[in-house]
């Protein structure tokens, strides 16, 4: 099972970036996939959650309304289109699946939101 993130870097403050993560050795399909971040000195938090066929999802309460997840099972990706970023949005963004009862995380992508 590999994860891996991409699309992260710097944006200012009110700007938009997409990040992808890349899924291989399981079937992505039959898979919910989450998102999460840590940020600087501080834990890990979940950010969002999608179902196997994208038609459910959920957010925490800090992203709602500025985040949206999405997938492509035809190319096993999962995406998390991010807008109307805030400096406290800094953070480094994982994905993980669980595959067989077995936890599986990217090394993550570093979003920084900065003037």
């Amino acid at each position: 099972v590999q994860l891996v993130e991409s699309g992260g870097g710097l944006v200012q403050p009110g700007g938009s970036l997409r990040l992808s993560c890349a899924a291989s050795g399981f079937t992505f399909s039959s898979n919910y996939m989450r998102w999460y971040r840590q940020a600087p000195g501080k834990e890990r938090e979940w950010v969002a959650v999608i179902s196997e066929d994208g038609s459910e999802k959920n957010y925490a309460d800090s992203v709602k309304g500025r985040f949206t997840i999405s997938r492509d099972n035809a190319k096993n990706t999962v995406y998390l289109q991010m807008n109307s970023l805030k400096p406290e949005d800094t953070a480094v963004y994982y994905c993980r699946s669980v595959v067989r009862g077995i936890q599986y995380w990217g090394k993550g992508t570093l979003v920084t939101v900065s003037s």
